[in-house]
């Protein structure tokens, strides 16, 4: 699975207009998630028409059991502190809020200075739908720096931060580490 994903990349990605980045990996249990990234929402559907990637879809779908599900998000708040092509450890996480504009609002707030906070944190990438479902993968730079920085304590504003988010959470998210994540770049 992973050399045909890294071939989308080299194949297809490169010649889809406004492809940006993929990250995507396999948990340990054997779970996949892929986040795919595009500059607008029209890139993303143009390039779900070109008959070549109906063709690598053919060939990934026999990679799955059972029926992959897609979430096409339309909001999207990316930060980057450091080189997200080094990361050696990405947690994606998946859920559902009760109140998407706040949780976006949040999300964007600026701040809250993680690279001194966390510096473990390379960037994250968080992708919303209006519905309220929502994955996020944060790019560490290893496995080891992620568990010992979630030990940290935070500042209590940041703390009252992460409590607001926790509290518009409807049922609990899932999490998706990938200790070997595949990630790959437009440039």
């Amino acid at each position: 699975m992973r050399a045909h994903v890294e071939r989308w990349a080299v194949d297809i990605g490169a010649g889809a207009t406004g492809w940006l980045d993929s990250t995507a990996g396999v948990t340990a249990d054997g779970k996949t998630v892929a986040m795919v990234r595009f500059a607008s929402q029209e890139a993303a559907a143009a390039n779900s028409e070109r008959p070549e990637q109906g063709v690598w879809w053919g060939t990934m779908e026999g990679f799955f059991e059972g029926e992959p599900t897609f979430q096409n998000c339309t909001l999207v708040e990316h930060d980057q502190y450091g080189d997200l092509g080094s990361a050696g450890f990405v947690q994606v996480m998946q859920g559902q809020v009760s109140d998407i504009d706040r949780v976006r609002s949040l999300m964007s707030d600026d701040s809250i200075d993680w690279p001194t906070l966390r510096p473990d944190i390379l960037g994250t990438l968080w992708a919303g739908t209006a519905d309220g479902a929502w994955s996020m993968a944060i790019y560490f730079t290893s496995e080891a720096a992620a568990r010992e920085g979630e030990q940290s304590q935070m500042p209590p504003e940041v703390e009252a931060q992460l409590a607001e988010l926790n509290s518009l959470s409807v049922g609990e998210p899932s999490f998706f580490d990938f200790r070997d994540p595949w990630l790959m770049s437009a440039t």
